[in-house]
């Protein structure tokens, strides 16, 4: 299915709509969105010169619809980089039209292009939509169980 959506790389000139995206996926997920401290944090990383990670904003018809995040992991076990998606989100009432499936595909075009043996992300075990939506693609499920460590938490 065919989108013709279009995937603007997060520069300064939009980085607060990104920030607007962030907020809306951290309420989506009952989280704390990014403080101010986060958001300097944010731009510093991901729009130096050497950028820790990659982030597009999306859009329909002239229209934002979503963003993604990823950046590179690498794989010991393959001896091959490993592109992580950290966020795919569309707006809640662009939902069920193909274009999370389309920001999949970029990612997988990525991917590709950069030679990687795989690309991995996480779901939380209540977001049945998104389970469901990754098992029609053939992902695969990972038993494994993640572990999330603060470091204010340590001495």
């Amino acid at each position: 299915m065919n989108q013709k959506l279009i995937f603007d790389r997060v520069v300064h000139k939009n980085f607060n709509d990104f920030i607007s995206l962030v907020k809306k996926l951290a309420e989506y997920e009952n989280q704390n969105p990014p403080d101010s401290q986060a958001e300097c944090r944010l731009r510093k990383d991901g729009l130096s010169e050497s950028p820790k990670f990659e982030a597009y904003l999306v859009k329909k018809q002239g229209k934002i619809v979503g963003y993604l995040i990823y950046y590179m992991t690498y794989s010991s076990y393959l001896g091959l980089p490993t592109l992580y998606i950290e966020d795919i989100f569309v707006l809640e009432e662009k939902r069920r039209k193909g274009i999370g499936r389309n920001m999949f595909e970029f990612c997988v075009h990525q991917a590709k292009n950069r030679n990687c043996g795989r690309i991995e992300w996480c779901v939380y075990n209540w977001n049945t939509s998104a389970i469901k939506f990754y098992e029609k693609l053939q992902a695969t499920r990972l038993d494994k169980t993640y572990y999330r460590l603060d470091t204010k938490q340590i001495d």
